[in-house]
């Protein structure tokens, strides 16, 4: 009973800086650690609070670790992006029994190369410069455990490092002029915390996460903030609720809403259905983002001597810069 009230302690406390009153839009840095990550959760719409059973939780919900349903599980993902931005990112875990799960996870961005420029005094007004080729990359590491057989905490602990190259500026100084090159990098930890609650009927799960908590960050004169946001999702399976659920048929359904710092509530609908434990079809909806919505998915589950094998795949609308595509492959046993 206690650990009910616990977490509606802790909901109430997640719940108050989306109510509080935001001031800074689209004004947030390190915008990389936003982007979706495994084609599992991409497929369905971007639920990743509840639904996850490997070490790829760790990207969305960190208490979702301690529901990881082998002694070892690696992931690795790989996003073709808009613009020939891509990311990738690996995530490998192991149960410590009752002392929880352990996890390592790493997540980097390929921006491609730009061509630098330099002010002149000529027709152009610049000069071309050296190529450069801006990188973002994450290193985490997750603790989760369970409390008991209902609910579950995590909290990820990442080191966030961000290089947007470098720029040559010019000083004046009792009017001599100097230039000189600077540089454009920064380094930040961050923490995710996360709880999962599951109510062991009809597949009932709720699960919340703060994310990216950290301090300001300072290029120059301004300090932006990294993309902290406060997520509430819920899960459910319909065919139990029926009694329809059977080995060869498996549906879940979600809802998920997120409060970005610098953007209005965000919302995600979602489902998955599992037909024999190994064909796996999903689609979902992302609403209020700028471009992205319908996303679609399927996966291969299939377990080998002890070792069970995943390939997925999904599929994100993303308007006028068509789509994106991610894949994923997993191992645990």
């Amino acid at each position: 009973m206690k650990y009910k009230y616990l977490i509606i302690v802790f909901t109430i406390l997640l719940a108050v800086p989306g109510f509080a009153k935001i001031v800074k839009r689209g004004q947030t840095g390190f915008r990389f650690l936003d982007n979706p990550v495994s084609a599992e959760a991409i497929g369905r719409g971007g639920l990743g609070l509840t639904l996850f059973y490997n070490s790829n939780t760790v990207f969305w919900n960190p208490s979702g670790l301690a529901w990881q349903d082998s002694k070892f599980d690696f992931n690795a993902n790989y996003t073709s992006g808009i613009a020939d931005i891509n990311y990738s990112s690996f995530a490998g875990s192991v149960a410590l029994d009752k002392f929880g799960v352990l996890a390592l996870d790493f997540l980097t961005m390929d921006y491609g190369e730009f061509q630098g420029t330099q002010y002149a005094d000529n027709e152009q007004g610049y000069v071309k410069t050296e190529l450069f080729q801006p990188g973002s990359y994450a290193i985490g590491f997750t603790y989760s455990q369970k409390v008991n057989n209902r609910f579950s905490y995590g909290i990820r602990i990442k080191y966030a490092y961000q290089d947007l190259g470098s720029v040559w500026t010019g000083t004046i100084l009792a009017g001599d002029t100097t230039i000189s090159l600077v540089k454009y990098n920064h380094g930040e930890p961050a923490i995710d915390v996360g709880t999962t609650y599951d109510f062991l009927n009809h597949g009932i799960r709720f699960g919340a996460v703060i994310q990216n908590f950290s301090r300001e960050i300072k290029y120059e004169v301004d300090k932006v903030p990294m993309p902290y946001a406060v997520s509430f999702s819920l899960s459910l399976n319909p065919l139990s609720i029926l009694s329809l659920d059977n080995e060869n048929h498996h549906l879940i359904i979600g809802f998920e809403s997120s409060h970005p710092r610098d953007y209005l509530e965000k919302i995600k609908v979602g489902t998955e259905y599992t037909f024999q434990k190994m064909l796996i079809l999903r689609t979902g909806y992302m609403g209020n983002y700028d471009e992205r919505g319908l996303t679609f998915g399927m996966g291969v589950h299939k377990k080998i001597d002890g070792i069970k094998l995943r390939l997925d795949y999904a599929y994100q609308d993303y308007g006028i810069f068509d789509a994106t595509h991610t894949f994923s492959i997993g191992v645990s046993y």
